[in-house]
């Protein structure tokens, strides 16, 4: 019965949306949301850029050691100080999340979800929220920074993206057995509040939109995105580290979980083996082909935000030296391949091309 209404659901909402299996070269990037409604409808939480201080305190080993299918949640406090210093406390619910960061051979310290009670907590630092995805050191905190900053890059290419903040979290054993440890984290924003603050609905993951069911500029962004952090750990058919906005009546699909990307290049990340590339580093574009005019659009983005995106890790105090440099060098040859007629040509064109006819599907983990 379930599965039924769903499927009824998710096919009103097809019909409500454009049909974009044909070209449609009037199509243009959209705007970035008014700035009337985004001063409205975005939580003062993901405006500051300072380091958020957190103290979190649960029963780690309840906590951390449910980490199967049925996990639960499991209470806990956040504590945090205010604008005037003084240290408040706000209590919730946490569970472990995640797939692969769920398994302890991968992540000794795994994602969490922290769930608030939107009634008790709208007027605290977490703004009017219900759930906060909580990104942790997992193997190492340099790549929770590498991670965050791959969000950072996508926030500057569009407002339909997630948004993050970056935290440095003591986590506290309530039973007193483990030694608390501070690490850095990062906060992600619902995709609920994602909507909210783009006056949009989530498509339900039921619904089937291919590639070209969706906005054409905005799916490009995308894909040169992926293909510039070294990213194919994505399917916007299959859901699988995508969500999908019906954004005046156009599905953009919207990215997340950058662990797999080769700027991040996280110890346990491998690319999927159909699509045979050796590592994570080297880059396979997953995207299309395009018009003409999305392709010179896309490459206009991307090099009027050439320098904000550079200036993320020249400015990278919290980053290892070494990371900041090769991530640069990392940068230059995207933009050495967008910037080169016969690079873009092979790389993106003839690759989409190649694509269309027959593309590796990635579903990701079951």
């Amino acid at each position: 019965m379930k599965k039924c209404l769903l499927s009824f659901l998710a096919t009103l909402v097809l019909l409500q949306l454009p049909c974009i299996a044909q070209a449609q070269p009037v199509q243009k990037l959209p705007a970035a949301s008014a700035v009337e409604v985004r001063q409205v409808k975005e939580n003062p939480l993901f405006l500051e850029e300072e380091v958020l201080h957190l103290k979190l305190s649960m029963d780690m080993k309840t906590v951390l050691k449910d980490r199967g299918d049925d996990r639960v949640y499991h209470p806990a406090t956040i504590w945090y100080k205010d604008s005037t210093g003084t240290r408040v406390a706000q209590a919730l619910k946490v569970k472990v999340r995640g797939n692969r960061r769920r398994d302890p051979s991968v992540c000794g310290f795994p994602p969490l979800m922290l769930n608030f009670s939107r009634s008790t907590v709208e007027n605290t630092v977490f703004g009017k929220v219900n759930k906060l995805k909580l990104v942790t050191h997992c193997t190492g905190e340099e790549y929770v920074l590498r991670e965050y900053l791959a969000y950072k890059m996508y926030n500057i290419l569009t407002d339909s993206s997630f948004r993050v903040r970056l935290c440095q979290v003591t986590y506290e054993d309530v039973q007193g057995k483990k030694k608390s440890e501070t690490k850095y984290a990062f906060l992600v924003e619902d995709e609920d509040a994602l909507a909210e603050r783009l006056n949009a609905t989530v498509l339900p993951d039921e619904l089937v939109v291919g590639m070209r069911g969706t906005h054409l500029p905005s799916t490009a962004v995308l894909t040169f995105f992926q293909y510039m952090i070294g990213n194919t750990d994505w399917s916007v058919p299959y859901r699988h580290n995508i969500k999908v906005l019906n954004i005046n009546a156009f599905a953009i699909p919207v990215p997340y979980d950058f662990d797999y990307a080769g700027c991040v290049s996280a110890p346990y990340a491998a690319p999927p083996p159909e699509l045979e590339i050796s590592s994570v580093k080297e880059r396979l574009f997953r995207g299309y082909s395009y018009p003409d005019t999305v392709y010179a659009q896309v490459r206009n983005l991307f090099n009027l935000r050439k320098a904000a995106l550079y200036g993320l890790y020249q400015n990278a105090d919290l980053l290892e030296e070494k990371s900041s440099k090769s991530t640069l060098k990392y940068l230059d040859e995207f933009y050495t391949t967008l910037n080169n007629a016969k690079k873009f040509e092979r790389s993106f064109v003839e690759a989409g091309q190649r694509n269309e006819r027959g593309g590796v599907a990635v579903k990701g983990l079951d």
